[in-house]
């Protein structure tokens, strides 16, 4: 009987601890300055920008690839994230966002040294979840440089190739644009969720690796068909998904900047798929799933450095000449004689491009990117 009562209330003291715990942890909370709503929308909005790189990516890069290649794809995809999930915290946050230098952040930051888990006074959310939301687009962008050069480039180059440019190029190019004292943040540069960031520097990365590698064997004498196409759209809607995650989870709070990023999103990317779809159907009798697939992600590259600042209207706009536009440039490859494989150069370095200087245009207010690191 004792040893049955013993185990009640045994089983009740977790409950017990979590009554007497919680006014602690609201009133430190409160007195930190985090805001729970704002904490919880970029937990999960990191999360499902994770879940764009692993598994939205790999799987529509791995539908377009031959059947031989699909694990290679697969495991560049992998690896960006287990790589950069390391080097982002040993020092690649410290470059981004470690200090107020023109050209980077310093080295005051190496392995997370003072970004705490707990807000400042006027923060919302703790530097360690802006760190961690930061990380999510460090992983996928030298992912997308992957599908450019699929089938050319051994596991071993490929980590190298990684580790290097994130290192030596995102870093630097995102304390540029995010971080405080950058030279394109100092002179007003609109970049709400990655436009330069991610797609012009993805995309012309792509472009210039491709020129160095040369083509893939057979190309040109040899047909080289996707081996599955479902894998490709399947992975187009996990994208399209995640990109709400990347586009108003760059409001860094839970508020109507991330509503407004949220809708001018889904509308950007509905109108390409409908720009893409349409300018197929006239060019080549019919439109296809895998148009419509690269015209989603088209638009979602296209609306990213725009997201926060445009009108619905304006997200209508930007999604329909990046449907145009990606698929003319997608295109022209073959005239222009590059094997870009995965066609990174034509959606993330045009539709990133076109976005850029569409936000210049079409930008409703004059603003800073909210995507700015914690003060």
């Amino acid at each position: 009987m004792h040893t049955g009562l013993r185990r009640l209330l045994g089983g009740f003291a977790p409950l017990a601890v979590l009554l007497l715990a919680g006014p602690a942890a609201a009133e430190e909370a409160a007195a930190s300055g985090l805001n729970s709503g704002d904490v919880a929308w970029i937990l999960t909005s990191s999360a499902i920008v994770l879940m764009m790189t692993i598994p939205g990516l790999a799987f529509f890069y791995g539908g377009l690839v031959r059947g031989k290649n699909v694990l290679s794809v697969l495991m560049h995809c992998f690896i960006c994230a287990g790589l950069i999930s390391v080097t982002w915290v040993l020092w690649g946050y410290s470059i981004a966002f470690g200090g107020e230098g023109a050209l980077w952040g310093g080295l005051s930051k190496l392995g997370l040294r003072g970004v705490s888990h707990l807000a400042g006074p006027e923060e919302n959310i703790p530097e360690q979840l802006f760190m961690v939301f930061q990380l999510m687009f460090a992983i996928i962008t030298p992912a997308l440089i992957a599908g450019a050069i699929a089938e050319r480039m051994k596991f071993s180059a490929f980590f190298l190739f990684v580790l290097l440019w994130s290192t030596f190029i995102y870093s630097p190019l995102c304390h540029w644009v995010w971080g405080e004292g950058g030279w394109l943040s100092a002179r007003g540069a609109l970049d709400f969720a990655g436009g330069t960031v991610v797609h012009i520097s993805s995309g012309v990365s792509a472009l210039v690796a491709v020129l160095v590698l040369g083509k893939r064997q057979g190309y040109g004498r040899e047909p080289l068909m996707p081996h599955n196409l479902p894998f490709t759209v399947m992975g187009a809607g996990l994208l399209w998904v995640g990109w709400f995650g990347f586009n108003a989870g760059s409001a860094l709070a839970a508020d109507g900047s991330a509503t407004a990023a949220f809708v001018n999103t889904n509308t950007a990317t509905g109108a390409a798929v409908l720009g893409w779809v349409f300018t197929e159907w006239l060019s080549r009798g019919k439109p296809t799933a895998l148009g419509a697939a690269t015209g989603a992600v088209a638009g979602l590259v296209a609306i990213t450095p725009a997201a926060g600042f445009v009108t619905p209207l304006g997200s209508i706009l930007i999604g329909l000449v990046a449907g145009f536009l990606c698929y003319q440039a997608c295109n022209l490859k073959a005239k222009l004689g590059y094997d870009d494989a995965l066609d990174v150069v034509g959606v993330h370095g045009v539709g990133g491009t076109w976005g850029a200087l569409a936000t210049g245009v079409l930008a409703s207010a004059p603003t800073s990117s909210p995507a700015s690191a914690p003060s």
